[in-house]
């Protein structure tokens, strides 16, 4: 879920604290631009408290390539490993504050929930809401990636490994001259299609009228993916997608919400 947006570009360094310099080696930095800008990691009490006392339960350790939350491209997720069990998989990807993906894991022991996001303050509220389930036990069928998505599904994901990718209000980047830093693009369908198995599904909503209509055309020219309702159409809204605070104010403030299936061919 998408954060306030960003009056610009600026790289991300190798590390969260990296300091900054005149002439900064190129090498450390992304060439090609993100769909985030990291900001600050400051955290609640509450927060820091789980994410000091249980991060290592559910935060898994990606090595790294060139930026803070790249991944090294010889990396593979083991999915069977991770959760010490074979179960179909569910990844969000910009997972925000865990609202739709504790609820999803929650509800579904049976399946397994990757949370994909880039900002330590979602992550540990995510931690938050993970261990106020099952009893407050915690949730054994959740884990989270601190990464780039784009890096994740091109390299670090098998392909055919996800059963559902989800991507709930990524952010509009509604400048025009910010549109290259949309997450859903060409590239990123095709990235999709490749991690999702014979008749997995893709599920998308946005608030932004604009980027619904730009998402239609990208995913409907995918040749990997089949719009579940028709070239054009659009879905009923996602009965698993919980209703956030987020999508209550974007209501209230008159923008529809646009919801998108697409699965992959058999």
């Amino acid at each position: 879920m998408r954060e306030p947006p960003y009056p610009g570009r600026v790289p991300e360094p190798l590390t969260a604290d990296a300091p900054a310099g005149p002439t900064p080696d190129p090498a450390r930095y992304r060439t090609q631009p993100v769909s985030f800008v990291r900001r600050s990691a400051r955290l609640t009490k509450a927060q820091q408290k789980a994410w000091d006392a249980k991060r290592d339960r559910y935060l898994v350790e990606v090595p790294r390539a060139l930026a803070a939350t790249s991944v090294d491209p010889a990396w593979r997720f083991d999915a069977e490993a991770t959760f010490g069990r074979r179960a179909p998989l569910v990844v969000e990807i910009g997972s925000g504050q865990g609202e739709a993906i504790v609820a999803a894991a929650d509800a579904h022991p049976e399946r397994d929930h990757l949370a994909v996001e880039v900002y330590t303050p979602g992550l540990a509220q995510t931690i938050v809401r993970a261990e106020r389930c099952r009893d407050r036990e915690g949730l054994d069928n959740l884990r989270l990636l601190q990464v780039n998505a784009a890096e994740l599904l091109e390299t670090a994901l098998p392909p055919a490994s996800a059963d559902e990718v989800w991507v709930f209000f990524p952010d509009p980047w509604h400048k025009s001259r910010h549109h290259k830093r949309r997450l859903v693009r060409p590239s990123f369908a095709t990235l999709a299609a490749r991690v999702l198995r014979p008749g997995g599904v893709l599920r998308l909503a946005t608030d932004w009228s604009e980027y619904g209509e730009q998402m239609l055309a990208v995913l409907d020219a995918c040749e990997g993916l089949v719009n579940a309702h028709g070239p054009g159409g659009v879905a009923p809204r996602f009965e698993g997608r919980v209703l956030t605070s987020f999508e209550r104010k974007g209501r209230e403030a008159g923008r529809d919400v646009v919801d998108l299936e697409y699965v992959r061919p058999a």
